[in-house]
């Protein structure tokens, strides 16, 4: 065997163990059964833990990037196609050099 072959194992699929439902079943019963003080124990090594947030934090978060203060917007614009193929021809970021222009040209 070369040492640039590879081994593939191929396992094949088994049933799982106990469905959600029986899972979920047995979390209800082991959360019924929990004392007070084991409770109070937990929620404080879990406040302890600064990985661990509560779910009503997580679930307000908005993913993705917090909105621009002034966002640019967009627009449809007809240009002669020397001028785009001018700033084109440098590669990408054109369009950030285009309104870079345009901002000089104007005064900002």
């Amino acid at each position: 065997m070369s040492k640039t072959s590879k081994t593939i194992v191929r396992r094949e699929a088994t049933a799982p163990e106990q469905s959600r439902a029986d899972a979920l079943a047995l979390a209800s019963k082991a959360l019924a059964a929990m004392t007070d003080e084991e409770d109070a124990a937990v929620t404080a090594a879990a406040k302890a833990d600064p990985d661990a947030q509560p779910t009503d934090v997580v679930s307000r978060r908005k993913a993705g990037r917090p909105p621009l203060a002034r966002p640019k917007r967009a627009v449809q614009l007809r240009l002669d196609a020397d001028v785009l193929d001018r700033f084109k021809a440098d590669g990408d970021g054109w369009q950030t050099r285009m309104n870079d222009a345009l901002r000089k040209a104007v005064g900002l």
